[in-house]
């Protein structure tokens, strides 16, 4: 089993002025701790679960290509992008930038989005559930021809482009990973099983359940259900002094049991480090032949 850190809050001490060398730190440790990527929200505002929308937050891809820089072998990616907040062409380059920047180490995190007053806020167009998955299906089909030999138009009903074409191409072959979250078992694992290289699902006691549905998915689609990495995201609580390690360990003994391959996870107080070092101690050793 392999692990991620997802850094989603960036209200730190310090304040703006110290974003940049806290950011750097994190990244840095958690790359010397053994996670296996790291991850970032693309959110505008900061998102109800975790605090006010006034609090810090940081544009997804112009951080990850600063922690690119400060690193050298961490997977980079988002969980997840919102469909609706840019272009598929632009997503596309954005991407593929970051993979030839880093070394081939980007990932596609993408979603359906779901944060209407951040979109409100700032401008953008928020459809109905349904055409943001239909935004969605299109973004993959596009992105994947972008990411092919293929530079010839796409029209679909929602996205029309003349030329796809994508100079440089990702050094990954044959591209990046892309990564679709959410739980929804009608759209979203359909489309994990038709288009993703991995699936990312909420840490809910039904996420089991949600498992078997993606395998019908696969099924009914003849895509083996075994090159599709299942990926969690949850809570890495270690406690104030690593008191509560152990207690993390079970849970991650739980998700490999059910059949996930890596455990994404926010840390409070990141900032601190000394959370992330626990675990690259403790915890990333004893699960490395889960």
């Amino acid at each position: 089993m392999k692990l991620g850190l997802h850094v989603s809050d960036f209200t730190w001490p310090g304040g703006p002025a110290r974003l940049g060398a806290n950011l750097a730190t994190i990244a840095e440790a958690a790359e010397a701790a053994g996670f296996d990527r790291l991850s970032v929200m693309d959110h505008f505002f900061q998102i109800p679960m975790i605090g006010p929308p006034e609090r810090e937050m940081l544009a997804a891809y112009t951080t990850l290509g600063y922690v690119a820089a400060k690193t050298s072998a961490i997977k980079l990616l988002t969980v997840v992008t919102g469909v609706i907040y840019r272009q598929p062409g632009l997503l596309a380059k954005a991407v593929s930038t970051l993979d030839v920047l880093s070394g081939g180490r980007a990932m596609l995190g993408i979603g359906a989005a779901w944060n209407e007053e951040e979109a409100r806020g700032l401008g953008f167009a928020f459809p109905p559930l349904a055409e943001r998955f239909e935004r969605l299906e299109e973004t993959l089909q596009i992105i994947l021809q972008m990411w092919s030999d293929d530079d010839g138009p796409y029209h679909g009903h929602h996205y029309h482009l003349e030329r796809t074409i994508n100079s440089p191409q990702p050094l990954q072959r044959p591209h990046p990973p892309i990564l679709i979250g959410g739980s929804g078992e009608r759209k979203t694992l359909r489309l994990v099983a038709q288009y993703a290289d991995a699936c990312n699902l909420f840490g809910t006691p039904d996420v089991g359940r949600k498992l078997d549905v993606l395998r019908s998915h696969c099924e009914r689609l003849g895509r083996d259900y075994d090159s599709i990495e299942k990926t969690v995201i949850t809570t890495f609580d270690v406690g104030e002094n690593a008191e509560r390690t152990r207690e993390l360990l079970d849970r991650l003994r739980e998700f490999a049991a059910l059949g996930f391959d890596e455990v994404h996870g926010t840390l409070r107080h990141v900032s601190r480090i000394a959370p992330i070092e626990a675990i690259g101690r403790e915890v990333i050793p004893a699960i490395t032949d889960l």
